[in-house]
């Protein structure tokens, strides 16, 4: 029964690569705290997997990608925000589905999202922009921890 409450190994790594990873992010927050680098925790967390495989990282990443550039894209139509999500919502699964990134989708939904949501009454194209940057280092940084983390597995430093 006390066994049902100890992480396996491959849920001790995945808080270990979370844990890691939001560390990094919440440093970039506070240390450049001009930017919005909360929208890079919100990203990392997305692509990170419990799992070992690199290519659902990179999915995830893709998926990313195609969504905050979507939602970048959108941002100069000069229309109601609310018109540009629904567009950037259709938009995005059609092209996920195009470019095969079907497992990925939510994960872009959340990028778009993310870039569009604007809370000040200025709309300003850089803070899309930085959100975009923002999304982008959530990425790059939870497919570093993937790859280290597929590395150590790989030379035997870690089971499963």
């Amino acid at each position: 029964m006390l066994n049902s409450f100890v992480p396996s190994s491959t849920m001790f790594q995945y808080m270990l690569k979370c844990l890691i990873g939001a560390a990094i992010c919440y440093g970039l927050y506070v240390g450049i705290p001009q930017y919005p680098f909360y929208w890079s925790l919100v990203s990392l967390v997305v692509v990170i997997t419990p799992e070992h495989k690199n290519d659902l990282a990179y999915d995830r990443m893709k998926a990313n990608v195609l969504g905050s550039v979507t939602g970048l894209a959108l941002y100069f139509i000069p229309v109601n925000n609310l018109l540009l999500i629904l567009a950037g919502i259709i938009l995005v699964i059609y092209l996920g589905t195009v470019l095969n990134l079907q497992n990925a989708i939510r994960t872009a939904l959340a990028a778009l999202v993310i870039v569009l949501i604007q809370e000040e009454t200025v709309k300003d194209w850089t803070v899309a922009f930085e959100r975009v940057v923002c999304v982008i280092t959530g990425c790059l940084i939870a497919l570093l921890i993937t790859i280290v983390f597929s590395k150590l597995k790989w030379k035997g430093l870690l089971t499963k």
